[in-house]
Order: structure tokens, then sequence, then C-alpha cells
């Protein structure tokens, strides 16, 4: 059974990487301090270093987060407790409010145990009959499908999935909102990413950038060890749908710590140009892929599994983590399960996968 497994890094990686865990204890003393003596105030012994060891004790023995534990940002990658750098594999639902149905114990297990599937990302839609028509059932819906990844040992991306309108800023309140009810109840979880927001597109990264520096705050008031996910903007390409690069983040990064920024591709429409923009921003920024697909920018039509696999030997070649899209029934080419499989209970196989779905199993699988 395939699991998160350790990448070889060159000598200047692995020298940042050790210095990194170096100084956490360090760089996370004050907040360990506090969050310890409202333990011992609660009467629980150990405090915060207490429940992240008990979560990670209780992940299946073999399984990604028992293997690795919390999770941290160290130079360009991702490096686990031991600082060893890690490469997650996974795949990301669709959206809540219209597949919930896909998201069950059975499925679930498919994915982390015959799939050997390292991370689910949770995609909790702001828009289209999303999260602003009910906050409190979206918030416990995405809930209760993180909390059955992190069953699994699993790890999950909490995905803020606004889309439109494209600036993020139209929607600071409701995600400080989300953010909180999130990252409060999964504080003292190693499993969790949060990825707080999906394609800002329309506006330039000045106005991502702000929105960025206005919510990581709030996460880290309760979660201050988390891992956070930033998108970048013209749909999470790094500028480049807009005619711009990765300069631009490169120049002017979001003033946060253990943060990642997102790209998302889809194959059949996004070549070389692409290709090249997340290969270059992956040697100066550490970059998580938390959406791509084998088809075109709309998840339709036909796969170019060429193109997908040079995506592919890329980011194992640079340790860049990735979900691909989607865990779902849904009609288009790039949702994995056949149309009407959310209906019944079998989920094992490749007899209930289209041809997306056949061919991305077997590559987290590898």
């Amino acid at each position: 059974m395939r699991r998160t497994k350790p990448l070889l890094l060159g000598s200047a990686s692995v020298a940042a990487a050790a210095l990194l865990f170096a100084l956490t204890p360090q760089l996370s003393a004050g907040a360990d301090e506090g969050r310890a003596a409202a333990g011992r105030d609660s009467g629980e012994p150990g405090g915060a270093s207490a429940d992240l060891a008990a979560a990670r004790a209780a992940a299946p023995a073999g399984s990604p987060v028992a293997e690795n534990g919390r999770l941290a940002v160290c130079d360009t990658t991702l490096c686990n407790e031991q600082g060893q750098a890690v490469q997650l594999n996974g795949m990301s639902s669709h959206g809540t409010q219209w597949y919930e149905q896909c998201l069950t114990d059975g499925s679930l297990d498919a994915l982390a145990q015959d799939w050997d599937a390292d991370v689910l990302r949770v995609s909790t839609y702001v828009q289209e009959d999303g999260y602003e028509t009910d906050p409190e059932r979206f918030t416990a819906l995405a809930q209760r499908v993180v909390d059955q990844a992190v069953e699994r040992g699993m790890y999950a991306v909490i995905d803020w999935h606004m889309l439109s309108p494209g600036d993020p800023n139209a929607n600071t309140d409701l995600a400080k909102r989300f953010f909180t009810d999130m990252a409060t109840r999964y504080a003292d979880q190693p499993n969790v990413f949060y990825e707080i927001a999906n394609e800002p597109n329309g506006v330039g990264w000045g106005a991502v950038k702000s929105y960025a520096e206005g919510i990581i705050p709030v996460i880290r008031q309760h979660d201050p060890d988390g891992i956070v996910l930033v998108g970048t903007r013209a749909w999470s390409s790094f500028g480049v749908s807009d005619g711009a690069d990765e300069r631009e983040v490169i120049d002017n990064p979001v003033d946060a710590a253990n943060i990642m920024y997102t790209f998302h591709f889809y194959a059949a429409s996004h070549g070389d140009e692409y290709l090249q923009t997340l290969s270059r921003a992956a040697d100066e920024l550490p970059v998580f892929v938390t959406e791509f697909g084998t088809q075109n920018y709309a998840g339709e039509g036909a796969n170019d599994f060429a193109m997908s696999q040079r995506y592919l030997d890329l980011m194992k070649e640079k340790g860049i983590s990735w979900t691909n899209w989607n865990f779902s029934d849904d009609f288009r080419s790039g949702a994995v399960f056949k149309e009407g499989t959310c209906d019944g209970n079998e989920w094992s196989g490749t007899g209930v996968l289209k041809e997306a779905g056949v061919w991305i199993r077997e590559r987290i699988k590898e």
C-alpha cells in the first residue's frame, strides 16, 4: 500500500528544513504555552502538545497522518514532523451543495484504502446555493466530511470555494465566520489545511494579498500552526491567465509564515506556458496544486493524458502536492465516477470509474 513518502531534497533544501524544525519550538512557544495553560486551567493534561500527539496516535496505523503527523512549510515544500519533505496526492470533492451523496463512509473508505490517497479537498462553495444560503448547515457539512477524512488518517484541505464574484474581499465577513468555526474545531488536529480563496479573478494581486493578510490572523488566533493555502490571481494561475506571471507574488509575498500558494490547471487548456510558470514558481515559492483536471478548463471534453503526465512528472520532481478535480459522479468527463454511482454503495475498483477516474486512481496509487 502506497503511503506518503519522504522526498529526496538537495542539500540546500535539507539545510533549510533542518533549520526550520530546529527553530519551530521557539517560534511557536508563546502559542503553545498559552494553549497549554488553557489546558491546565480546564483540567486537561499537557495542553496542545498532548492533544496533537493523541490525534496522531488515533490515526489508523500506516495512514499518512500516522506516519507524518502535523506538516509544516519548509523552504519551498512540505515537511513532516521529522523534517522530511513529503508530497501529498489525492482528490478534491465537487461542491457539497450538489454532491454531498458522493462523500460517504464507503466512498471515503475507497479513497483512503483502495486509492491510497493522502488528502481530500473539501469544497464549500460560497455562492451558487452554497454557504451564504445557510452558514450553519454548510459548516456542519464541511466538518462532517473533514471528520471522515481525519478518521481515515488522511489530510484534509478546507476549501473556501469562492469563484463568482471573483474578488475574495466580497466575502470577507462570511470567510471570517467560516474559518473561525473551522480553526476553532481543528486547532489540535494535525490533519488540516486552510484554503482561504479558491480562484480569485477579476482583481489584481494586491487585492488578493490584502484579503489573505486579513483572514490569516483569524485562523492563527485559534490554530497558530495550521498551514494556510493562498489563492493566486486569475483563477489561481499566478496571474498567467491575465498576462502576468509569478513575479508579482515573488516580489510582493503575503506577510505571513507557514503558507503556500495555490496553482490550478486543466491539461487540455493549459499548455507549456502554464507548465513553465508552475515550474519557475515552485523554485522560489511553496506551491500546492489544489485543483487540476485532465480535460479543458471547464472539466469537460476529451482527456489529455499526455499533458497531464507532464504536469505530474514535474510535480513529483519538485515535490508539489496535488488534488485532482473531482470526486463525484457529475456528468462531465472530469468527475471520476460514472453517473449514478453516488446513488449506490459500490465504490472500489475501476468498474465504477470513468476514463479519467481510472487514470488518476492509478497515479495516486503509484
